[in-house]
């Protein structure tokens, strides 16, 4: 019953934080945009994810909602918060430039922050996938899934 209630409350803060920035994102679209054109590394495939990223950022909420789909979920945005912060460490390495596409409050935070903030969530992520395996294995589903 712990394990439930860590990991809701895991999937609740991963949704809070996708929502968030999915729709800062589209909010201030424009800006968004132009912060990912002047990346350094993404500038070549910057219209697409100034579209998919939103867009996969709602998707990975809904995953982490529906619990036949929360472990790929899990999976999914520790990936994703992975991403995210090896892109903030190459660009810190290797760029005098470094433009913040992100969204609302998020966008105040320094590198060095953002850093932090997102190994938080990678290790938030770790724990939510650890512990809805196990719940998985002591709760077998009713009826096998191909998902599953």
């Amino acid at each position: 019953m712990k394990r439930a209630i860590v990991v809701e409350i895991i999937a609740f803060l991963f949704v809070v934080l996708f929502l968030y920035t999915g729709i800062s994102k589209l909010m201030d679209y424009g800006v968004f945009r132009e912060q990912l054109a002047e990346s350094p590394i993404l500038k070549p495939v910057a219209p697409v994810v100034a579209i998919g990223l939103p867009i996969l950022e709602f998707v990975l909420a809904a995953m982490l909602i529906i619990p036949k789909w929360r472990l790929k979920g899990f999976y999914a945005s520790t990936a994703l918060m992975i991403a995210f912060t090896l892109y903030i460490i190459a660009l810190m390495l290797w760029a005098d430039h470094l433009p913040c596409s992100c969204g609302g409050v998020l966008a105040q935070l320094s590198w060095g922050e953002h850093i932090v903030f997102n190994s938080v969530f990678i290790v938030l992520g770790i724990v939510g996938i650890i512990l809805e395996r196990k719940i998985r294995r002591g709760h077998p589903p009713a009826m096998p899934t191909v998902m599953q």
